[in-house]
């Protein structure tokens, strides 16, 4: 399990290094710091940091095979960092196993907070990937019984919040973080529309505030996090068993 008190910074540049070093330093993380993905990758197997910060154009092998690579040893949170603001490169860093995605130049109480709002929330830690050949074997949850308190349930898809476990059709599901906080408040809400940004708010840690400041990357992100979802769920957006969508606006429960 990862070290709440270590953090790794995976940055070639040596100036913006120092800097997030030295956010995370006053921060109260005890930081490791390395040049390329390589360096880094053995940092993160060796100390299992509960934070990664991850520059996207690194030398050699770049940030988002980087982010796959640690995805396959560690459940640290990883935030990437990057000169580039394509929304494409949002995507390619989600879909590698980013938690959170910070454009360069940044402001260092701006990354101070995102980090401190990730960690707030409790964390679901998927498996590990495994050799080509071999199945990942999620260890199975019994489906709870309709009178036990605290799950939420919708057709057959069960959630509990504090327990951090999902289930579906009695089959336990391998979630993200994101994934799992995204379908607590789906089912919480009922058939209730909530909105991308609503969403967005809360995977920030910023519901409470009322309001903020939401980007369009931040709004595609939840759409890329919601396909992920459907598709551990095995449901389809055209004919969904579960989640649905209102087009312009958010999800909301299926009927």
């Amino acid at each position: 399990m990862p070290d709440s008190q270590v953090a790794v910074v995976i940055e070639d540049d040596p100036d913006i290094r120092a800097l997030v070093t030295d956010v995370l330093d006053q921060a109260g993380f005890r930081v490791f710091s390395a040049g390329n993905g390589v360096e880094g990758l053995d940092l993160i197997k060796t100390h299992q940091p509960i934070v990664t910060t991850l520059d996207v154009s690194l030398p050699g092998m770049d940030g988002f095979e980087t982010a796959r690579r640690i995805r396959s040893v560690s459940g640290t949170y990883i935030v990437m960092l990057t000169a580039r603001a394509d929304e494409i490169d949002t995507l390619q860093g989600l879909q590698a196993g980013a938690d959170d995605y910070v454009t360069k130049p940044f402001r260092p109480r701006e990354l101070r907070a995102r980090i401190e709002a990730m960690l707030r929330r409790p964390r679901t830690f998927g498996l590990p990937d495994l050799p080509a050949g071999v199945e990942a074997t999620v260890p199975n949850i019994p489906a709870p019984a309709p009178d036990e308190a605290g799950w939420l349930e919708h057709k057959g898809l069960r959630l509990h919040p504090d327990m951090r476990v999902a289930v579906a059709d009695e089959e336990t599901l391998d979630l993200t973080r994101s994934e799992f906080d995204i379908l607590h408040d789906l089912l919480s809400a009922g058939r209730r529309v909530v909105g991308k940004n609503e969403l967005a708010l809360m995977l920030r840690g910023e519901s409470h505030l009322g309001i903020g400041f939401v980007s369009e990357h931040d709004t595609r992100a939840i759409e890329v996090h919601v396909a992920n979802l459907r598709r551990k769920l095995g449901e389809s957006a055209a004919q969904p068993r579960w989640i649905e969508t209102i087009r312009g606006i958010g999800y909301r429960l299926t009927l």
